[in-house]
């Protein structure tokens, strides 16, 4: 039985479980994406074209990962940020060395990439191309 856990040194509080116990609580979309590190459909995502004000959280272990203020419409066809919350995702080197990819720094969910260099005009220049399925939202109204 497969166990994941965060890649870097697991911080206090890792999510730790075998893929029995991740299947149990992701759907299979979910699965395949979180801990298989698949990709959703482009343009079909429940967050490509949110814009409310709020949180969006990983969606295997509710770690809040990007805050509303940091998305932007990139046209790419999946949610785009300029900027993670502190602490909150890993970035590592694809193996291949062309991409980034990004993780929960929690419970290792795969998030989806990380583009530097476009010319998007952004506070970083950078593109956090996460998987709509990643992610949880919740809206500023509702958790006030």
């Amino acid at each position: 039985m497969e166990m994941t856990a965060t890649s870097a040194a697991p911080s206090t509080g890792s999510v730790l479980k075998h893929d029995d116990e991740w299947r149990a609580v992701l759907s299979p979309e979910q699965f395949k994406v979180l801990r298989e590190k698949g990709t959703d459909a482009r343009f079909k995502g429940e967050f490509t074209k949110l814009f409310d004000e709020g949180t969006y959280s990983c969606a295997g272990c509710a770690t809040p990962l990007y805050k509303s203020t940091t998305k932007f419409d990139s046209g790419c066809g999946w949610p785009a940020f300029f900027d993670a919350i502190p602490d909150a995702i890993i970035q590592t080197l694809d193996p291949d060395g062309r991409r980034v990819e990004i993780i929960c720094a929690k419970c290792d969910g795969h998030l989806g990439h990380v583009i530097k260099g476009e010319g998007f005009p952004t506070a970083t220049d950078e593109r956090h191309c996460v998987n709509s399925v990643s992610l949880k939202f919740s809206s500023s109204e509702t958790s006030s």
